[in-house]
């Protein structure tokens, strides 16, 4: 692994480790104790950010914008993410509460939290599945915050989705693919070719167990959200820029997606939906309606 000028990790092929999760990241610890209290906590997301990256999120909870375009920018991105997070956590928190078994399987981990938080993965092990510039980045992170699991056994798990074999990667970290499995799949469907998504549903149907259930958090078509992402990206926006979306989803092609390789969607809302019975702020608004959250069961028989 190794580390450019600008601080980003550098691991297999050169890829630096995800800019974006860093930001979701401080959308989280930026959103802990101020928002849905009572539904959303998310106390180690700040003990994984180094010193400059808390800086913005401070300024955040604070509420005390800073001067200066670029510094301005950073600071609206982190408070829009914060208002996304909130409801698209505590609607997956849920779900895995009123799921979770033995095996809980985190496709695209990044920087999340919930083998570090959650007190009901106590006696379940988790495999944390990232691409692994990202995955060094986040046991660097880790080990310098001190952070011991709350899950029975956290397993790193290294797979770049775009050239790597799940399957097997799962299988040599001693997935048991005759036991019931979460999936937990958030914040990575965008970035992915819809030929990738099929491809990792597949082989992600390969290794379900009837009474097993996937988690997903994808993204529906927008003009509007596509125009906001380009501007973005043309202004030079050092989160997003490098990390394009590469699929859009509507509702019923995921569905329809997600039954071919043998899960029934049981609920499908989007973020906007879930974040007003929290009375959280809506501001985001074009990415709270486009972000979506679903869940589906495996269907026996498909095995």
């Amino acid at each position: 692994m190794s580390e450019n000028g600008r601080g980003e990790l550098h691991g297999r092929g050169g890829r630096a480790a995800s800019r974006t999760a860093v930001l979701v990241c401080q959308g989280r610890a930026a959103a802990d104790g101020r928002a849905a209290v009572g539904r959303f906590a998310d106390p180690v997301a700040v003990r994984l950010l180094r010193a400059e990256e808390r800086t913005v999120v401070e300024q955040v909870r604070a509420g005390t914008p800073p001067q200066g375009w670029r510094e301005r920018t950073g600071y609206e991105s982190v408070r829009a993410c914060a208002e996304v997070a909130v409801p698209r956590t505590v609607a997956i928190d849920e779900a895995l509460r009123e799921r979770t078994g033995s095996q809980l399987v985190v496709l695209g981990a990044g920087l999340d939290t919930r083998a570090w938080r959650l007190a009901n993965l106590a006696r379940t092990d988790v495999w944390e599945v990232d691409h692994p510039a990202s995955q060094q980045d986040k046991r660097a992170r880790l080990a310098a915050a001190g952070a011991e699991p709350a899950a029975r056994s956290v397993h790193f798990t290294a797979v770049d989705f775009a050239a790597d074999d799940l399957a097997t990667a799962l299988a040599d970290a001693g997935h048991d693919p005759a036991a019931p499995t979460t999936w937990l799949w958030e914040g990575v469907v965008p970035y992915l070719t819809r030929a990738q998504v099929r491809a990792t549903l597949a082989a992600l149907a390969g290794r379900t167990a009837p009474g097993s259930a996937l988690v997903l958090n994808y993204q529906a078509p927008s003009a509007k959200a596509a125009a906001g992402r380009l501007l973005t990206r043309l202004l030079g926006d050092s989160v997003t820029a490098g990390e394009p979306w590469r699929s859009l989803w509507k509702p019923q092609q995921l569905a329809a997606l997600l039954a071919d390789h043998g899960f029934r969607t049981t609920a499908d809302h989007d973020l906007l939906t879930l974040a007003r019975p929290l009375a959280t702020p809506t501001r985001a608004r074009t990415s709270l309606r486009t972000g979506r959250v679903a869940v589906a069961v495996a269907v026996a028989e498909h095995r």
